[in-house]
């Protein structure tokens, strides 16, 4: 990846979003020619020279110190994960490659955390990657996402290119729009995160040249934590489910999260999980393999 051009985009669509109005600046004449801010607002509200945010913006982070840093994200008015992403851009200005990419988990998921993926029989639970690989997944989790599964029963699956490539995924994601702004921008921030990950520039590449859904949801340059909430899916068996999930990361992983779907008991969500268990028990009934999967 690009860092120098993805700090371009990423501080400029930032600027854009933010009026002078917002900023508490005047909006002086009426013939602005940017969206948002001009970078001369920027600066001042920064607290930094013209020249020296100009710099930043044409993508020179590395020398940025972090209390500049933090200047530029209130300037901008940085949510908390558009935070983390400029530091994670000018982290990866600073380091070399090869120290970047200590954040690739290494080998396969451990059978430890496989056993608790199992262990949790009343929730779909599996563990992914940055890139959104799913490494591992507990029974109820592959029922969930059996569409996923259909034609890579033993291979790792990828939840983004499913997603934009199948012509299932639309279908599977009902919530289109939602979902499509939240893979986009989870594979951002893990891009800020981890800018030379060979794995993940390949995959991006493959979605940007074959999406066009993708590709315009990319240019926007958005990024989020995905922490805890709700999701919707289509489930083709049991029909529409709405979800709670939680996802943790992995500390003795670095890189990798585990994701768990839950419902309150007594909606109509947690019907639809007893469902799912009894549709995964009669395909255990009649498939070879053991109800884990570790991938």
């Amino acid at each position: 990846m690009d860092t120098a051009h993805d700090i371009r985009e990423f501080l400029t669509t930032r600027r854009a979003k933010v009026t002078p109005q917002q900023a508490g600046l005047p909006a002086f004449g009426g013939n602005r020619r940017v969206p948002g801010l001009r970078r001369e607002e920027v600066a001042l509200l920064a607290g930094v020279s013209i020249d020296y945010y100009v710099r930043l913006e044409r993508g020179h982070l590395a020398g940025a110190s972090e209390e500049v840093l933090d200047a530029v994200a209130d300037a901008l008015q940085l949510d908390d994960a558009e935070r983390s992403h400029l530091y994670d851009l000018a982290a990866a200005q600073r380091a070399r490659p090869a120290r970047r990419s200590s954040r690739k988990p290494r080998g396969p998921v451990p059978a430890s955390i496989q056993r608790v993926l199992d262990s949790m029989t009343d929730s779909p639970a599996f563990v992914r990657n940055g890139r959104l690989d799913i490494l591992a997944i507990n029974r109820l989790g592959r029922a969930l996402y059996a569409p996923l599964f259909a034609g890579a029963a033993t291979l790792p699956v990828n939840i983004a290119r499913f997603q934009f490539l199948d012509p299932a995924g639309p279908d599977f994601f009902p919530d289109w729009t939602a979902s499509v702004n939240t893979t986009v921008s989870l594979l951002r921030t893990e891009v800020g995160r981890a800018p030379h990950d060979s794995e993940l520039t390949s995959l991006i590449g493959e979605l940007v040249t074959r999406s066009d859904e993708f590709r315009s949801a990319w240019a926007k340059h958005n990024v989020r934590l995905h922490h805890t909430g709700s999701k919707p899916f289509h489930h083709p068996e049991i029909g529409d489910i709405l979800l709670d999930f939680d996802a943790m990361a992995l500390p003795a992983q670095p890189g990798l999260t585990l994701t768990a779907y839950s419902a309150e008991p007594g909606t109509p969500a947690h019907d639809g999980l007893r469902l799912l268990s009894a549709w995964a028990a009669t395909e255990d009934a009649t498939a070879d393999g053991t109800p884990g999967t570790r991938i």
